[in-house]
């Protein structure tokens, strides 16, 4: 059996790491949108969503290189991350680490499971599963540092729930016109 190898044009690999990079620079604006919540070390932000449409719009490969290159940027100390916490590689040990390490593995997945991006059915399954993956990585961590899973569900997902939820169907409204169109380019 041969097998063909398809080689991008330089053009076409400019195009992809710009995309990667300006991935990873929506992620990094989702975070400075952070609103502390009492009772709970885990702001409010709007990075899942983000997340959420990068994994949609560019795929599994080149949205999970966007979310590492966005954890290489906060763990090097760059301010992408949320205003509240700590910087750089600390903040990947904290209580919202194990959101942050699960962000290129949500991205993945949605951008696998969102298919072409023409059926809404797929497109709300890509982003429900995403948004579980991010969840599942932060009650990780959260179960760690607390020791308990009940802890980790108070601090970590139960204030979270309806905000996530409307996140999930704004990322199916934004993703279902331009998924197809913009993976066509990639």
């Amino acid at each position: 059996m041969e097998r063909s190898v398809v080689l991008a044009t330089p053009a076409l690999a400019w195009r992809r790491v710009a995309v990667v990079v300006l991935g990873a620079a929506l992620v990094a604006a989702a975070a400075q949108v952070a609103m502390p919540l009492p009772g709970t070390p885990v702001p409010l932000t709007l990075q899942p969503l983000a997340v959420l449409l990068v994994g949609g719009l560019l795929g599994p490969w080149l949205g999970a290189s966007s979310l590492l290159v966005y954890l290489a940027l906060g763990a090097a100390g760059l301010p992408v991350f949320t205003p509240v916490g700590l910087p750089g590689i600390a903040r990947l040990l904290g209580p919202t680490g194990g959101y942050l390490l699960a962000y290129p593995v949500a991205a993945f997945a949605v951008g696998r499971l969102a298919g072409d991006g023409t059926r809404a059915t797929r497109l709300a399954l890509a982003a429900l599963v995403g948004m579980v993956l991010i969840h599942l990585g932060g009650l990780a961590q959260l179960l760690l540092l607390t020791g308990s899973i009940a802890g980790a569900l108070r601090l970590g997902t139960l204030p979270f729930v309806v905000g996530d939820l409307i996140k999930v169907a704004l990322a199916i409204l934004i993703l279902k016109p331009i998924v197809s169109p913009l993976r066509a380019r990639l």
